[in-house]
């Protein structure tokens, strides 16, 4: 129940951050919408993948401390990424509102926490049977 509650809350929020940044904008750009227009909805949907992405995260490091205690946060690697993850959404909130205009720290924050998630996803989930489908470069090598 760990490991699926694990590769739910890590599809939702790491493919949301990277559909986002990746495909959604660049194909709306593609499509021929004006950009400033682009820009509105990378305004108003970045917010929201991050604060998704927060509480995924917390989910996340719920679980690793269920199954290994608190220390399971900072000596494990799974939750040494979600630290980050966690530090890049706190960053980027606290830099909307003390320097609204500053896109690149915002985007740099956007951009940390999606490659965050990416090195989390082919970590080996936690709570998984050593015999079961896993994700995780662990998972394609005993296959």
């Amino acid at each position: 129940m760990v490991a699926c509650a694990w590769r739910l809350a890590l599809v939702f929020w790491v493919g949301g951050l990277w559909l986002l940044h990746f495909v959604v904008l660049p194909g709306l750009e593609r499509f021929g919408l004006a950009s400033l227009l682009v820009d509105d909805i990378a305004g108003g949907l970045r917010p929201l993948l991050m604060a998704f992405a927060g509480a995924c995260a917390v989910v996340q490091g719920g679980l690793l401390v269920l199954l290994g205690g608190r220390r399971a946060l900072w000596q494990d690697s799974r939750g040494q990424l979600v630290m980050i993850c966690l530090a890049a959404v706190l960053v980027f909130f606290a830099v909307r509102q003390v320097l609204p205009g500053a896109e690149y720290a915002t985007r740099f924050c956007y951009l940390v926490a999606a490659f965050a998630g990416a090195l989390l996803a082919i970590r080996e989930t936690p709570g998984a049977e050593p015999g079961s489908a896993r994700t995780g470069a662990e998972g394609i090598k005993a296959r």
